[in-house]
């Protein structure tokens, strides 16, 4: 007879390396079985812990099969059901009459009175004690029980090494119980311990749990910052020709906080090890000229520069504007996308592989394999959230000259030296975020807008007063004005009714047929979304009706008047940064939100959120709070691990203690942080942050 398979580990079932990462595998709630409840006494809506004998068993065929055990206690005449709608029939066998069952469950008003529907339960003698620990309820996978988890765990912690990595004075100072102290108490609660704290992350066992985590990122990036001055990266030094006639070559002078961020950056890059530096600038700040002029010192020490974009049309309004300021000045700039093919493809990238090209300005095509740079020395990576973490490694590793060695069949080896990494983001992070997930970055604000910048106004408006907007639109236009028209989607969906840019843009042109209307979408040809863009641009148009393709890169000063359709469905920071397309010029702008019903409550406090505020850092601290540091950051997508269970609104204190805490591990005590790490990272903290 063959042998059964063996069954994993419960570790292995549950995703984890090892069965010690058991050991932080936490309940989410806990159930009360240290007290009984008398039967009659149960009320419907609770989940209590009560003990009867079964008087009567019945198999029902109507409604459905089920199983139904009638209970009784000593003292009381009003029964009490079990009812099991599925069964097997071990366990008819065990429900027969005069057996004694503890039963734990949700108390329901059934048609002959209370009742439990699928209960857990279990035959007891008389005199079987109660538990004295509250009941730990973990996460778990499909078929994995939960006395199966709980019977691993605890012979986890019965062998494993919960040395604590805090000394007994740092845990004191910060009032923070033993770590041995705490995961017990969390695995295994007493009676005392308030079952709301726990299950609201409030007892002092999980504030150490979270600190420990907390602790555990601020160590991984601080010394992912230290291996990063280790490395070599080329010095760039500011060429004062070049940016002299760079900026005496703009239309507009540099504010006071352009200028300070571009010596924040000459002043990294001018290091031998690389800089790794944010730039967060609200929309229309300037982030794109103050990268321009990161890219001289690259070009001026005879080194090349990278620009990535997230998308083609980004990546293609990124190159025109390089190409407008870089060129006169007699540096080549090249554009490289994956939408590019044959003769322009190839020459593109010989003109990157050979060095011709100083700068090369595209999307993800740029860290393909097949892509070598000459010497590239500066990397600059576009609205940052939006790659990830493999991404903006594979373009870092693009540095360095090619080896010699490198030819048909032979992996390219390591870069001689590390590029420069400029990130910039038009979403700002807010300071808790900053603080943890950003920690090995240095950031430089553009805190300003240009001079003769105007708020824009913006109005939430129902789609019944759509009528009323398009004969606004009319006068608006007919006054010299410009205006977008946006929507979410190309075309009509089946499973999703929202307003299509082909539909909209047919609607708008029976509706205003003495207005010229255009049409951009992310499915068109290059070359005729730009001879639409440039169309706008140059006044031709009257309405740029598009989707979210517009929602960066495009700068329209006469452009002052926006719609949003659907703008339920869109993000804050989306919103946000469409509506910065707008109040570019002169005239007063206004952004209309145009939404759909049903309307939910949290769609309705993105729009009064957008609505009530035109500072980005405002945005982005509701647009964290409403939606979490996961999807804020796209960090689900790009790798990076999440808090399991701090909560960086909630534990400001804990992440500023953390902070303090990891610095002086780090000096003091390095073995501390390795058996810290080991316990809370056991896969490494490469892909922590990059």
């Amino acid at each position: 007879m063959a042998k059964l398979a063996k069954e994993s580990p419960v570790h292995e079932r549950l995703g984890l390396d090892s069965a010690e990462a058991l050991i932080l595998h936490l309940p989410l709630r806990y159930e009360d079985e240290t007290r009984l409840t008398r039967l009659r006494d149960a009320r419907p809506g609770q989940a209590v812990l009560v003990e009867g004998v079964v008087s009567h068993l019945e198999i029902q065929t109507r409604p459905r099969r089920q199983l139904l055990a009638t209970l009784n206690e000593t003292g009381s005449n009003a029964p009490f059901y079990l009812r099991m709608l599925n069964f097997y029939p071990s366990q008819q066998a065990h429900l027969k009459a005069g057996a004694r069952l503890r039963l734990y469950g949700e108390v329901k008003p059934g048609f002959f009175g209370a009742e439990m529907v699928h209960p857990r339960w279990r035959v007891v003698a008389a005199n079987t004690p109660l538990s004295d620990r509250l009941t730990p309820v973990y996460p778990t996978v499909a078929g994995l029980s939960q006395l199966r988890i709980q019977k691993a765990i605890a012979a986890v912690l019965t062998g494993a090494d919960l040395t604590d990595t805090l000394a007994d004075a740092t845990r004191a100072g910060l009032a923070l119980p033993a770590f041995d102290e705490a995961v017990k108490r969390l695995h295994a609660p007493m009676p005392e311990d308030s079952q709301a704290a726990l299950e609201a992350h409030e007892h002092p066992a999980w504030r150490r749990i979270k600190f420990d985590e907390l602790l555990t990122q601020q160590l991984s990036l601080r010394l992912h910052c230290r291996e990063r001055d280790r490395q070599s990266a080329p010095i760039l030094a500011n060429v004062a020709k070049l940016t002299t006639r760079f900026i005496a070559n703009l239309p507009f002078p540099l504010t006071a906080a352009q200028n300070r961020v571009v010596r924040e950056i000459q002043a990294d890059i001018a290091k031998p090890h690389p800089m790794h530096r944010l730039l967060q600038g609200d929309v229309g700040s300037g982030k794109t000229c103050v990268a321009a002029l990161a890219t001289l010192n690259a070009v001026g020490s005879g080194y090349q520069a990278a620009v990535m974009a997230p998308t083609e049309i980004l990546a293609e309004q990124s190159y025109l504007k390089f190409r407008e300021w870089l060129e006169p000045l007699g540096i080549p700039v090249v554009r490289l996308t994956a939408a590019m093919k044959g003769k322009a493809r190839v020459q593109a990238m010989t003109a990157i592989v050979d060095g011709s090209a100083a700068v090369a300005v595209g999307t993800h095509a740029l860290f393909q394999d097949k892509v070598r740079f000459k010497s590239l020395a500066l990397a600059i990576v576009d609205e940052q959230h939006r790659f990830g973490v493999e991404q903006r490694l594979a373009l870092r590793a693009k540095g360095g000259p090619p080896a010699a060695s490198e030819g048909e069949g032979n992996p390219r080896p390591s870069p001689l030296y590390i590029p420069h990494l400029l990130m910039m983001s038009a979403t700002p992070i807010p300071r808790s975020l900053a603080m943890s997930y950003y920690a090995d970055l240095d950031v430089s604000v553009i805190d300003e807008l240009p001079p003769g910048r105007k708020p824009v106004a913006t109005r939430v408006l129902g789609s019944a007063r759509r009528d009323e907007v398009v004969a606004r639109l009319r006068d608006y236009c007919k006054s010299g004005a410009q205006a977008y028209w946006v929507c979410p989607l190309i075309e009509e969906s089946e499973k999703i009714d929202l307003k299509a840019a082909i539909d909209a843009h047919a609607e708008l042109t029976a509706e205003l047929p003495d207005l010229r209307i255009g049409l951009a979408h992310g499915r068109m040809k290059s070359n005729e979304k730009n001879a639409v863009m440039s169309a706008f641009k140059a006044g031709e148009l009257d309405i740029l009706v598009a989707t979210t393709v517009i929602e960066v890169g495009v700068d329209v000063a006469n452009a002052s008047l926006m719609v949003i359709e659907h703008a339920e469905r869109m993000g804050l920071a989306q919103l946000h940064q469409l509506r910065g397309r707008v109040g570019r010029g002169a005239r007063q702008s206004t952004c209309l939100l145009l939404y759909y019903e049903p309307l939910s409550e949290t769609a309705r406090q993105r729009l009064h959120i957008v609505r009530d505020n035109a500072d980005g850092f405002v945005i982005a601290r509701e647009d964290l709070r409403l939606r979490g540091p996961g999807e804020f950051m796209g960090a689900r997508q790009s790798g990076l691990p999440m808090l399991r269970f701090a909560d960086l609104e909630t534990d400001q204190d804990l992440l500023e203690q953390a902070r303090t805490v990891a610095a002086h591990l780090l000096d003091q005590d390095p073995e501390a942080v390795r058996r810290h790490l080991r316990r809370w990272l056991p896969r490494g903290s490469d892909y922590l942050h990059a």
